[in-house]
């Protein structure tokens, strides 16, 4: 049942400037944990690095949130040709300070029969929308398959193509980088859509989590959009009304859009690994090698009662 807020001696005003100041905390907790972290991961790498497919057991007892979408033609390339995986907060300086939600996810491979490419990263950008909300962003890495190897049947190859095509747009100013606009589908665009529906998504290749792009916040936006909020903190705070929402800045569902995204959860995903996969990598070997001993224990077992049987026959 709703509060009517007139009845209180609380304004809104003041219960924003509250979870800004929650925020602030987290952001800060996360910069001096990557900071306190970082040798420990260094250490960690040494010895990881010594014992022979630590990352294909731990990507093998991955989360159900990364589980779910590794289909078992990406574990033919995961579990026998991944080196090793890493997780770099590439916005923070030295100083420990800028955007640590920020994050480049690097993948390590040794040659393989699938594709060219010894190291695939893909980075995401923490960025905040006009409309005030935030989320992580990304551009489509494209991967070098080997003739006939393509587990994304063409779809990354196509939307690195439409991206290209954008930002050249973008370039030559015939498209905003910061201003929705409600525009016909070009035959890129098009042919991508078609090869989606084509394709499906529900079983789609892991691959494909490489070609998420998320929502189109600019770089510039997010700073325009973080420099009104700082504003409005400060007014806030003077007890002066926030500054009027310019009809512009409202989210505008872009439907079209949506149905180019080659993978609507990448954002999860990249949360799962960065959160959860990352920091929990000596959890998950653990769990993996406990798991082959009760199965090396079960077996024998099994062994056993099977003589068992054939000498009381």
């Amino acid at each position: 049942m709703a509060v009517p807020m007139e009845e209180t001696n609380v304004t809104y005003g003041e219960l924003a400037e509250l979870e800004n100041e929650f925020e602030d905390v987290e952001t800060e907790i996360i910069r001096k944990q990557v900071q306190m972290t970082k040798h420990l991961y260094e250490k960690r790498e040494q010895l990881v690095s010594q014992i022979p497919n630590f990352w294909p057991l731990v990507l093998e007892q991955a989360p159900p949130d990364i589980d779910e979408y590794i289909q078992p033609t990406d574990s033919a390339i995961l579990l026998t040709s991944l080196l090793r995986l890493s997780v770099e907060h590439f916005e923070l300086d030295n100083n420990g300070q800028g955007e640590p939600r920020s994050v480049a996810i690097r993948w390590e491979f040794k040659e393989n029969e699938y594709f060219e490419d010894r190291v695939l990263e893909k980075k995401f950008w923490y960025r905040r929308s006009k409309a005030g909300y935030n989320s992580l962003v990304s551009e489509p890495v494209d991967i070098k398959w080997k003739e006939g190897k393509d587990l994304t049947s063409g779809l990354l190859s196509m939307v690195k193509a439409v991206w290209d095509e954008e930002q050249e747009a973008i370039k030559n100013g015939t498209l905003s980088a910061t201003k929705k606009e409600k525009r016909p589908l070009t035959e890129k665009q098009q042919a991508l859509k078609a090869k989606i529906e084509e394709v499906g998504l529900g079983g789609g290749s892991f691959f494909n989590w490489f070609g998420f792009i998320g929502e189109k916040i600019s770089e510039e936006e997010s700073r325009v959009a973080k420099a009104k909020e700082e504003e409005n903190r400060v007014r806030r705070r003077q007890g002066q009304p926030a500054l009027p929402d310019d009809p512009e800045d409202e989210d505008d569902d872009d439907d079209e859009e949506d149905s180019l995204e080659v993978f609507p959860d990448g954002e999860e995903v990249a949360l799962a690994i960065t959160d959860d996969l990352w920091p929990g990598a000596l959890k998950y070997f653990i769990q993996a090698q406990e798991d082959d001993e009760i199965s090396d224990r079960e077996f024998e077992e099994m062994m056993d009662e099977d003589e068992d049987e054939e000498m009381q026959e």
